[in-house]
């Protein structure tokens, strides 16, 4: 059996992991990755907006604080879908949003350590489809938000572009940052 490198994902085989470790093992590198696209990110073009439909890049930046805060509440209390989502609004520190988005990313990584393998075959109630609230599995659900963050990066990167930042590897080389 070979041995992942630094940069590669264990494998289930690899590491012998359930289904909870598999999901912290990539959501743990995945948000590494994020941060230094964030990090990256010049703080003097936090208003940058490149389209009349499009977030400025603060608020952008605030959707990885949003996320974990909404996976906590949906695998804690469950979210209460009879009121309209209250989002606070982006600190205007930068820092503040970096710091908002590590502490959440933490809190998230306490609860899914402390649930059993079992509890990700469980349900709760989320949206399955437009303005529809559905049965999802929380392994499923905890997955959807990650591929939710990493289309959010994505986002991202291209602001990071746009703003003159240096775009950092993310799963391959970038022209900032060649391999070669």
């Amino acid at each position: 059996m070979s041995t992942p490198t630094a940069t590669q994902t264990p494998t289930p085989r690899q590491t012998g992991s359930g289904l909870r470790q598999q999901f912290l093992d990539v959501f743990e590198k995945e948000h590494a990755t994020t941060m230094r696209v964030l990090r990256a990110y010049p703080t003097d073009r936090l208003d940058l907006k490149p389209h009349a439909m499009c977030k400025d890049a603060r608020t952008l930046a605030w959707m990885f604080a949003a996320e974990p805060a909404m996976m906590e509440r949906t695998l804690t209390t469950g979210l209460d879908f009879s009121k309209a989502p209250s989002r606070p609004p982006a600190p205007d520190s930068f820092d503040a949003v970096l710091s908002a988005i590590e502490d959440g990313h933490q809190r998230v990584v306490r609860i899914v350590r402390n649930m059993r393998d079992e509890e990700l075959h469980d349900t709760l109630k989320f949206f399955v489809a437009p303005k529809t609230i559905g049965d999802i599995e929380k392994g499923q659900f905890l997955w959807m938000l990650l591929h939710d963050q990493i289309h959010h990066r994505g986002q991202f990167s291209i602001y990071l572009r746009m703003a003159g930042g240096k775009v950092p590897s993310i799963y391959g080389p970038t022209a900032d940052e060649p391999w070669m």
